[in-house]
């Protein structure tokens, strides 16, 4: 069932969004004291603590029935490969054209709407597609148009990485609603974070040391902020809002998500407003604004 978002919903996605924002900065911030899937390993244990929590409280049936178990593993296994790129890519590159290029996800929840759940998703318009290639656009100029920095020490490889992030968290935000018409919500959240926990600690064992280098009180904090904040409680609204209302149309609140991730990369990294990040930010945000007006 399709519904027009209420003034709470709106409010909703807002507060989610900004929140958000913080993430990559929050993953740049403790990826130099503990690598990028050792960073995802304790913030999906955290999360998984915080959620199971919460749902115990609230009385939700956190066992999955006999049905649910494939299909809540295999949401499970794209959240870990979608959240591992993202770690992976903080470290790569800057926070903030990292959060400009992993929020156009809009472009592929919207394809993946229109395409595989027509029964869902609102389908595009050529207002829409306009929309969707103005983001394109503005995320090819981010991709390519960052030099190098200490911020940045890899930043093509770093922002290659983000894309394909970011497609695999616009086809998971569509799954997502699929898969929460007939599966309570917490417990979507819960279980895609329960997955993840053993394959981050598995691959980050095999792969990265636990630390680079002494750990930080500021690691320490941007870790719980990803894990209670973002793992937490920004997925138990954000599924709840994806319940009731298109993936689509809730992706375009994703426009304030980079300006607040810019603001807070400007605040704690003082990263310059350079002109590709202002060239290409401004077509993303362009682009989600004209196909959030359609949608």
């Amino acid at each position: 069932m399709r519904e027009s978002l209420s003034l709470s919903a709106i409010l909703t996605a807002i507060a989610v969004s900004v929140l958000w924002g913080g993430n990559i900065v929050s993953i740049r911030v403790g990826v130099d004291s503990i690598p990028p899937l050792w960073s995802a390993f304790w913030r999906m244990l955290l999360g998984v603590i915080f959620v199971g929590l919460w749902a115990r409280h609230r009385g939700v049936g956190f066992w999955p029935t006999p049905g649910e178990w494939r299909p809540l593993f295999w949401l499970g296994v794209l959240f870990t490969v979608q959240i591992g790129l993202l770690n992976s890519a903080a470290a790569l590159t800057s926070p903030a054209y990292g959060v400009v290029i992993l929020n156009a996800y809009a472009v592929f929840s919207n394809l993946t709407g229109h395409f595989f759940f027509k029964h869902l998703e609102d389908p595009l318009t050529p207002a829409r597609i306009l929309g969707l290639g103005l983001a394109i656009a503005g995320v090819t100029v981010l991709a390519v148009g960052q030099a190098a920095s200490t911020l940045a020490p890899n930043p093509l490889l770093g922002n290659a990485l983000m894309i394909l992030s970011s497609a695999l968290l616009g086809f998971r935000q569509v799954y997502t609603r699929s898969l929460v018409q007939t599966i309570h919500p917490t417990r979507a959240v819960v279980w895609q974070m329960v997955w993840s926990v053993p394959l981050f600690l598995v691959i980050a064992y095999l792969s990265e040391p636990p630390t680079l280098q002494a750990v930080t009180w500021q690691a320490v904090a941007a870790i719980s902020y990803q894990g209670i904040i973002v793992a937490g409680l920004c997925f138990i609204l954000w599924a709840q809002l994806l319940q009731r209302y298109p993936a689509g149309a809730l992706s375009m609140y994703a426009f304030l998500v980079p300006i607040s991730g810019i603001a807070l990369s400007a605040w704690i990294f003082n990263e310059p407003l350079r002109p590709t990040l202002l060239a290409g930010g401004a077509l993303v945000l362009a682009g989600l604004y004209v196909v959030s007006k359609k949608a």
